[in-house]
């Protein structure tokens, strides 16, 4: 079986990510940010019949698909919840194409985004906390939370390889350059050199400050359709070509291996099935909650060989300027992380580039994107290739 061609992105919507909610609620922006994404393919609520939705993490609830449509007035045929963390936007987009192909819908809109208050996210709550599996089998023993996992993984990967804090703070320099020629960015206003990323805080070793994302309030949509409405499109068709996805654990403590990530699987079916590989690619847009997580994203996906993702991301120019232009709207590192719309902004970013639609960061001739999301701990990984030709 093959998506390659299936379905096309013609359409996005995104809300400039905030420090606070300024009013929002999670239901507001998931609205906005849809009826922005459907007038931006030049569509109505009436031509909308594929829902998915990734549940926002700062208010809890159930059947998202029926509140967001109620709200919309929507009556899909197709509706979804989609929740793999930040993989949800990579995994909409094939489970959307496969939903187009196998008859049960024409246009699918995918949807997600939050609401969070920066200043009080990581303050004690009160209740009973959920029963997860971690709080019972991995926290009394030692990691506490995604920084100490995402810690593990880069002390793990100094010691194997000999990888350096200088290499993985070039990578949140490099975007930082990227988020300063994108006015949407959360952090694009204040430069960021390699030392001010290794004088940082450090929060986890070896992990500084300006390493770890930022939780914030922002959306973003997009919406997927069938080979026949797409090319009917007032937008140029961002076309899926390739498309991959596994699993490996959930707790730190289970994973195979702390240096090699399920991405050495996802992206290898992506590339198979668009019949293209790395070398092909013009815009990398990889999930970088932590700069360590771009680089063993590099390696896992064949960019680089395994271990060398240092000595790659020190000896190639990852702005939009650059040979390997990289997380071009600055990655949430430095555009910000509302929620799953976190990863979804990987996924607008690669459209708008292949669209010709990215303003002063635009890449060059970019014809093809690597897009990869990462739910948990690197656990759970999509990998799509997307192109501008069909």
């Amino acid at each position: 079986m093959t998506l390659k061609h299936k379905a096309a992105i013609t359409g996005v919507g995104e809300l400039k990510p905030a420090r606070g909610p300024e009013g929002k609620t999670a239901l507001g922006v998931l609205a906005e940010v849809s009826r922005l994404a459907m007038l931006d393919a030049g569509l109505t609520p009436r031509d909308i019949d594929g829902l998915l939705v990734g549940p926002p993490m700062a208010e809890t609830g159930q059947m998202w698909p029926s509140i967001l449509a109620e709200y919309l007035q929507l009556r899909p045929d197709y509706a979804n919840v989609v929740d793999l963390g930040g993989a949800s936007a990579c995994g909409m987009v094939w489970r959307a194409a496969a939903a187009i192909d196998a008859g049960l819908c024409r246009t699918v809109l995918c949807v997600s985004g939050d609401v969070f208050d920066v200043e009080s996210f990581y303050q004690p709550r009160g209740g009973r906390p959920a029963r997860l599996p971690w709080r019972e089998f991995e926290s009394p023993f030692g990691p506490m939370g995604v920084n100490s996992g995402y810690a593990l993984i880069a002390m793990r990967h100094m010691y194997e390889y000999g990888t350096t804090a200088r290499q993985l703070a070039k990578v949140a320099a490099d975007q930082r350059t990227n988020a300063n020629a994108n006015p949407d960015a959360l952090f694009g206003d204040r430069p960021l050199t390699v030392d001010d990323v290794l004088n940082s805080p450090l929060v986890c070793d070896p992990l500084h400050l300006y390493e770890i994302v930022l939780p914030c309030t922002g959306g973003a949509a997009f919406v997927v359709t069938a080979p026949e409405q797409a090319r009917e499109s007032p937008q140029p068709p961002v076309w899926l070509l390739g498309a991959g996805e596994h699993a490996s654990h959930m707790l730190i403590a289970q994973a195979p291996s702390l240096t090699t990530s399920p991405i050495a699987v996802s992206a290898a079916k992506a590339f198979e099935m668009a019949g293209v590989g790395p070398k092909d690619v013009d815009l990398v847009s990889v999930y970088d909650c932590y700069t360590v997580t771009v680089v063993v994203t590099l390696e896992d996906a064949g960019f680089c060989p395994k271990g060398r993702g240092g000595p790659f991301v020190e000896e190639h120019d990852l702005t939009y300027k650059g040979d390997l232009p990289l997380n071009t709207h600055g990655g949430q590192l430095s555009f910000g992380q509302p929620g799953l719309a976190g990863g979804a902004s990987h996924v607008t970013e690669a459209v708008r580039q292949l669209q010709g639609r990215a303003g002063d960061r635009q890449v060059r001739n970019c014809e093809m994107a690597f897009v990869n999301g990462n739910g948990g701990i690197m656990s759970e990984e999509v990998s799509l290739v997307l192109g501008r030709q069909s």
